[in-house]
């Protein structure tokens, strides 16, 4: 059955956190829609070689539009948790209270500090973020993906075959 899922991306993102999990979940008969804080602007990846043109500003969506959420890593998420209205925030607390899966990987699971709702969830994460997630409530992990009810975390790039994997298995 085919899940959409919103993916939120401002500059600056892991190039490869976006272009191996979409990848995947586009094979797998999913639809992938970008959102950002402007429609049809573009947001270039850390490697600058990445172009992705944003589909949907946040303004345009609710959580209830979509079956799942992927966050990518690099300073996207930190840019993204900069919007003064906390839209993005409020974007991901929905998905975390309604149960809908979270794909969050590296820096990623800042946005999900943002939602106030880790207190005793199991998660991973880049190191740096680690005492983040610990302050927000969150048990922290050093494994290649953790799964805790609908949050799959991964920490690096080197982890995306699992992440992809766990991902995926948590929208059949």
């Amino acid at each position: 059955m085919t899940k959409k899922i919103a993916v939120v991306l401002d500059n600056l993102f892991e190039d490869v956190e976006f272009t191996s999990p979409v990848e995947a979940y586009k094979q797998a008969g999913h639809e992938v829609t970008v959102i950002g804080k402007e429609a049809g602007s573009i947001v270039k990846g850390k490697k600058e070689n990445t172009e992705i043109t944003i589909d949907k500003a946040i303004s345009e969506v609710k959580p209830e539009d979509f079956d799942a959420l992927l966050i990518p890593g690099g300073f996207s998420p930190d840019l993204l948790r900069g919007d003064e209205a906390g839209r993005f925030g409020t974007f991901t607390k929905g998905f975390v209270e309604n149960e809908k899966p979270v794909f969050a990987i590296c820096h990623g699971p800042q946005l999900l500090i943002d939602t106030d709702l880790l207190k005793g969830k199991k998660m991973t994460s880049y190191l740096s973020v680690r005492k983040d997630l610990e302050n927000a409530g969150a048990t922290v992990v050093d494994e290649s993906v953790v799964v805790d009810s609908n949050i799959v975390t991964s920490r690096t790039p080197d982890d995306l075959e699992d992440f992809n994997r766990e991902s995926l298995a948590l929208l059949q």
